[in-house]
């Protein structure tokens, strides 16, 4: 296994139970905590919540991934600390970020990349055969 990045953290999702792997997510791409949307934040957001196209799952060994693609205009009313100026993309979001602006899905997905060349694309991934807590 290749040596992980000092700025590399494996962190674990509130949804994940602690007896499975963790995923590596670069910490220093994320808020420091989860910054929540404001209602009028979310309330700009609604417009495009049923433009966010969800893909079909793909695995490998390891994990199962799925992208979200948002509509681009979308990008332009996120609020700007979710925006990496670096990179000129957002940032990698905690669940409670993605959740607050309308990305729905399962439990156990973390937000582990963006597509720089596409912006509007975020990248999940979550254990393969994630099971979630029983509740």
């Amino acid at each position: 296994m290749p040596a992980q990045p000092s700025n590399t953290t494996r962190v674990q999702s509130s949804a994940e139970p602690s007896d499975t792997t963790p995923v590596d997510i670069d910490m220093s791409r994320r808020n420091v905590e989860p910054r929540l949307l404001k209602t009028n934040e979310r309330a700009a957001l609604e417009e495009f919540l049923d433009m966010i196209h969800y893909s079909a799952r793909y695995s490998d060994d390891e994990y199962e991934y799925r992208h979200v693609q948002l509509p681009k205009a979308m990008l332009k009313v996120i609020p700007k600390e979710y925006h990496d100026t670096t990179k000129g993309t957002l940032k990698l979001l905690w669940e409670d970020e993605w959740r607050s602006m309308g990305i729905t899905q399962s439990l156990g997905w973390e937000h582990y990349e963006t597509h720089e060349p596409e912006p509007h694309i975020l990248l999940f991934k979550r254990p393969l055969n994630f099971q979630p807590p029983p509740s």
